[in-house]
């Protein structure tokens, strides 16, 4: 009867506000609960807070204490919860393209998505359930964590990175950290590529990693329990790998003094007694090594 169109059968009314912002501001501060959050480039230089939203759950959007914060006001029955909708909420921030000094995501289920346009001193998002697709550079700390969902950072610049998923994905792409990076996951994947940072450390239980390209000027250690660690033209001054049932393979761009230690998996290291220390351990992984 409804030409299939699912939609028509939401009993939740969705409108479209939109908050002109005159007031100045260097941190932005957003906490909501199933909207999407993106983030454009204002083309009239002013800022601007597009919410779509459900009309009995919408969202404020005030200026307070130099920081701009969009925050959801949940004042709903318990009865009024009860429904079916299809239409996920959306918060687009139109923002003059610059220099922001923080920003502040506390997101339960919904996607973030920041461009390149912008550069942020800190950066700190938390979210349960979505994607977060972060392109713009931080000057200082960055800190990303997601319980569900797949983490992607590609082109920026930062001064440390922390990023943490717990069943989610985390790929880091194109990316010059001038201090240490802090990458942990529980059963999903890593991939690293065209990375350099001055100490790694890679922490997961289930899931593989990927390292491509990535130079690490002092310390690299990972530890995974059945996940595979896989690199390919990287480095470290010393390198430090366990893993419970996961292989070490790949190739270094420098010598190092190898020590090994298998229980059941096969070893093949080159044969080299010179330069930092290249630490390997597995229970019933390989381990195979070459020079490029």
């Amino acid at each position: 009867m409804l030409q299939w169109d699912f939609t028509k059968l939401s009993t939740v009314n969705m409108e479209t506000n939109e908050y002109q912002i005159s007031e100045e501001f260097s941190g932005i501060a957003v906490g909501t609960d199933v909207a999407d959050v993106a983030f454009a480039v204002s083309e009239d230089g002013k800022c601007a807070v597009k919410c779509e939203e459900e009309s009995k759950r919408k969202h404020t959007v005030t200026v307070k204490e130099n920081t701009l914060v969009i925050k959801m006001e949940d004042n709903l029955k318990w009865f009024e919860r009860i429904g079916i909708h299809f239409a996920a909420p959306k918060i687009t921030v139109y923002l003059p393209k610059g220099e922001y000094n923080e920003i502040l995501i506390r997101e339960a289920t919904g996607d973030v998505q920041i461009p390149k346009d912008f550069t942020f001193k800190t950066v700190d998002i938390s979210l349960s359930t979505g994607k977060v697709d972060f392109s713009a550079s931080v000057s200082e700390s960055m800190k990303i964590r997601s319980s569900t969902g797949h983490i992607c950072v590609k082109n920026i610049s930062a001064g440390s990175l922390d990023l943490v998923a717990t069943t989610g994905r985390i790929t880091v792409s194109n990316v010059v950290c001038r201090e240490d990076a802090a990458i942990q996951v529980s059963t999903g994947k890593t991939d690293l590529t065209q990375m350099s940072c001055k100490n790694l450390t890679s922490n997961g239980s289930t899931g593989d990693i990927t390292l491509t390209d990535v130079i690490v000027t002092e310390k690299l250690s990972v530890k995974r329990s059945t996940g595979d660690v896989r690199f390919e033209s990287s480095d470290a001054g010393e390198i430090f790998m366990k893993t419970s049932t996961g292989a070490v393979t790949g190739n270094l761009l420098s010598e190092k003094v190898f020590v090994t230690k298998t229980n059941t998996g096969k070893v093949n290291v080159p044969g080299t007694v010179s330069g930092g220390k290249c630490e390997i351990t597995t229970s019933t992984g390989n381990i195979k090594i070459t020079m490029k």
